[in-house]
């Protein structure tokens, strides 16, 4: 087997790949097979009168099921793309000898649908023993009624695993993509990140990035004037908002740096903070690959929830609604928030879960950094603080933008739905769920942390400094 095919295989670069389509396959499936168990659960007579229902319900899974995906994708292309770049040197030893970029990147590709099948399926098979076990319980538990024909299986599971598995393939392509610009000189060095003037001049990906980022809040602006007159204007605004996010995506390299550093005030206290703070702005490309797959998962839980408490807010001020409605409005919506909130969550923890694994391998890569702290004088305690600080930075720059991008999409969300009924309205803040959001975000800095720190001060200064 070749250098790379045995580098690649190494588990631990891996696991965060296999874990991502594992959990989006038992998303995806559980969605699927929920589905079926809910309309097989309703009164027949209702689902008789209203053909469309099982549609409406799989219309609505296949939208959240699209957002995982998409939260997905991006963590394993970051992956890829961070794994890509501790492999440098092997990869300019594979071009000395004469493999090409393209050889290079599909061997990635493969290993990374591998990896995709892999998950999966194991995906698939934890969702399938989750229906048994909800199918056999809930009649026993009063959850479900008895003696209906609980669906267990589902063709459109089996479409989900390729899906799934097809989707870690292209990702792994994309986030493989820098081994075009590797050159066989750099077998003679270690493997770096860009640096900042480095990743400003990708001059393609950053002039896309300002052009969907410009274009979508042109559609944003359209879309808010056309809301005084029209609900349709929702669709304008939908258009403008998926621009504008899909270009902050593309442009994080040029948009978290500015925002780390704002972090890093917080964060940047002492010797240990003054350096996570450095640490995390040096590498725009890495912060960027490590946040903004938690940006997006925050900023949909986020969007959702600053949407709904919004509408009712305004569909109250609207419509004048006697104390029943109003009641019967509320519950409904809280049910609807709950829900939505849990199945966009389930995006949160797949960006979670890209944060945590592009930390450990990036403290992986930085072996000789650390053990030249080490020798420097750095205590054991010091460099655990220093990793701690840079999650901590990461996951506050995350939070932060996350939460303002999701408050300024859910308000224009409802706001160009009702404008033509009640003017400029102001937005209503859920803040439970926000001060949920948060907490959550603080134990995944602490988290996210405890393993590369604990790796990280296990090793000795003279083995790390030994380290490729």
């Amino acid at each position: 087997m070749s250098a790379i095919a045995g580098a690649t295989g190494k588990v631990r670069e891996h696991v965060a790949t296999i874990v991502v389509a594992a959990l989006g396959t038992l998303f995806a499936v559980t969605l699927i097979l929920g589905t079926g168990i809910l309309t097989a659960a309703l009164d027949p007579a209702l689902i008789e009168e209203s053909g469309t229902f099982r549609l409406m319900l799989l219309m609505v899974s296949v939208i959240f099921i699209i957002i995982a995906l998409y939260v997905g994708a991006i963590v394993t292309a970051n992956t890829f793309a961070t794994v890509i770049a501790g492999r440098t040197r092997t990869i300019a030893l594979l071009r000395l000898v004469g493999a090409t970029a393209r050889s290079v990147r599909s061997r990635v590709a493969a290993e990374g649908l591998l990896m995709g099948a892999a998950g999966a399926v194991a995906g698939w098979v934890l969702a399938e023993a989750l229906a048994l076990a909800i199918t056999r319980l809930g009649p026993a538990w009063g959850w479900l009624p008895e003696g209906r024909d609980y669906p267990l299986f589902d063709p459109l599971t089996l479409v989900a695993v390729a899906v799934v598995a097809l989707t870690t393939w292209a990702a792994a392509w994309a986030g493989s993509r820098r081994v075009a610009g590797v050159s066989p000189i750099a077998a003679t060095g270690a493997a770096v990140e860009l640096r900042p003037e480095a990743a400003r001049r990708r001059s393609g990906r950053s002039v896309w990035a300002v052009i969907l980022m410009v274009s979508g809040c042109a559609l944003i602006a359209l879309g808010l004037v056309l809301g005084f007159l029209t609900p349709i204007a929702l669709f304008v605004a939908f258009l403008g908002g998926l621009a504008s996010f899909t270009g902050i995506a593309i442009g994080a390299h040029l948009i978290m740096p500015p925002v780390l550093r704002l972090a890093g005030r917080v964060i940047g206290r002492g010797p240990t903070g003054a350096l996570a703070a450095a640490n995390a702005v040096r590498y725009p490309e890495r912060s960027a690959r490590s946040t903004i797959g938690l940006v997006i998962g925050v900023t949909l839980v986020t969007l959702f929830a600053v949407a709904l408490d919004s509408y009712r807010s305004m569909t109250l001020l609207a419509f004048e609604l006697d104390p029943d409605m109003a009641s019967a409005l509320d519950q409904t919506l809280s049910i609807t928030t709950g829900i939505f909130t849990g199945l966009v969550g389930f995006s949160a923890v797949i960006a979670a879960v890209g944060l945590v694994n592009t930390l450990s391998l990036g403290v992986l890569q930085r072996t000789r950094e650390l053990g030249l702290l080490r020798t420097l004088g750095f205590t054991g305690a010091q460099v655990r603080r220093m990793i701690v600080a840079e999650s901590a930075q990461m996951t506050l720059a995350a939070l932060g933008l996350g939460l303002l991008l999701g408050i300024g999409y859910g308000w224009l969300a409802a706001q160009t739905l009702l404008g033509s009924q009640v003017g400029l309205a102001a937005p209503t803040i859920p803040w439970p769920v926000l001060a949920g959001v948060v907490v959550f975000g603080a134990v995944l800095a602490v988290g996210a942390a405890a393993v590369p720190a604990r790796r990280a001060i296990r090793l000795s200064p003279v083995a790390a400094l030994a380290a490729d």
